[in-house]
C-alpha cells in the first residue's frame, strides 16, 4: 500500500515540481530584465557627461617656443615650433614638429577665453613611419561634426569617418598645458576626445604630483608635475583585453610668477611609445 500510495502522489510531485521550475523560471527572467534596466539605466546616466570649464587665471596670448622631441633613450628625433596668436577675439594654438624621417606631428586648436576655457575647433595632422597609421582629423564645436581620415601604413587602406559629436564644454585637445597653467596645482577632471579611430569623449584626471627640480644654465627652478589619467568607465575591460589601454601621461609646468609649460611625456598617437617633448633654445653654428 504505501508503495501505491507513492506511486498516486507522483502526478502530485510532477506538478509542483513543474511549478517551482515555473517560478524559478519567472524569478530568473525578471532578474536578467532587472539586470538589464539597471544596464540601460547606467548606459544613459554615462552619456550624461558632466562638464566644469576651466577659469582663466592667465589669459594666453602670442607666444612663440622652440621644441625637441626625445625617444625613451634620449635621442633626439625631432624638431619644432609651438606657435600661439590672437585673431578675432579667440586664440590659435599649434604644436608642429618635423621628424628626422620626414614625418610630421602637427596639431591646432582655437579656443576661447572668456573667463573659461573652451575649445572651438582641433586639428590633428600625423603622417610617416614614425606612426602606425596617417591621421587627419578635424573637431567643430559650434556644428558638432567630426572627420577622421585615417591610412594605414601596413595595408594602405583609407578610412573615412564623419559624423556629430555631442561635447562637453571642458573637452581641451590640443590645450592640456595651457589648462595645467590655470588649476594654480588644483587637481582637475576634464575632457578630451580620443580618436580610435572612432571618436570617444573620455575623462582625464589631472593629477599634481609635487614639485621637481630642475636647471636653466646655473640656476635651480621648480616644476609641478601632473599625471594625466585618461579615464575609459566602461571601455577600460574591452580596451585592457585588447591591449589597447592608454598609459598616463605627465606634464610638467613652472607655478611660479609666470606660469610655463616645461616638459611633456607620453604618447602622440594610439599605441605609440613614449615620447618626450622639451623645450630648446637656439643653438649657432660655429
Amino acid at each position: 500500500m504505501k508503495s501505491l500510495f507513492n506511486i498516486r502522489r507522483i502526478p502530485e510531485t510532477l506538478e509542483r515540481a513543474e511549478d517551482a521550475s515555473r517560478k524559478a523560471t519567472s524569478e530568473r527572467t525578471r532578474r536578467t530584465t532587472a539586470c538589464f534596466l539597471i544596464l540601460a539605466l547606467l548606459l544613459s546616466c554615462g552619456c550624461q557627461v558632466q562638464a566644469a570649464p576651466v577659469p582663466v587665471r592667465h589669459a594666453e596670448g602670442m607666444v612663440r617656443g622652440f621644441l625637441v622631441l626625445s625617444n625613451s633613450k634620449g635621442v633626439r628625433i625631432a624638431s619644432g615650433d609651438f606657435l600661439q596668436v590672437g585673431q578675432g577675439g579667440e586664440i590659435k594654438t599649434r604644436t608642429v614638429l618635423y621628424f628626422k624621417d620626414g614625418s610630421l606631428h602637427d596639431e591646432t586648436a582655437v579656443f576661447t577665453q572668456q573667463r573659461t576655457f573652451i575649445m572651438k575647433s582641433y586639428r590633428l595632422v600625423q603622417k610617416g613611419p614614425a606612426f602606425t597609421d596617417e591621421m587627419d582629423v578635424t573637431l567643430n564645436r559650434a556644428t558638432g561634426k567630426y572627420r577622421v581620415k585615417v591610412k594605414g601604413r601596413k595595408d594602405g587602406q583609407e578610412k573615412v569617418l564623419d559624423g556629430r559629436l555631442d561635447m562637453p564644454l571642458d573637452v581641451y585637445n590640443g590645450m592640456v598645458p595651457i589648462v595645467a597653467k590655470n588649476l594654480k596645482g588644483a587637481k582637475a577632471t576634464v575632457h578630451i576626445v580620443a580618436f580610435t579611430p572612432t571618436p570617444r569623449v573620455v575623462e582625464l584626471e589631472m593629477i599634481p604630483s609635487g614639485k621637481e627640480r630642475f636647471l636653466i644654465g646655473d640656476l635651480k627652478k621648480g616644476a609641478l608635475h601632473y599625471v594625466l589619467k585618461p579615464q575609459l568607465g566602461m571601455l577600460k575591460l574591452p580596451a585592457a583585453l585588447l591591449g589597447r589601454t592608454p598609459p598616463d601621461n605627465h606634464v610638467w609646468i613652472i607655478t611660479a610668477e609666470v606660469p610655463a609649460f616645461v616638459k611633456f611625456e607620453g604618447p602622440l598617437a594610439l599605441n605609440g611609445p613614449i615620447w618626450r617633448i622639451e623645450l630648446a633654445s637656439p643653438v649657432w653654428p660655429k
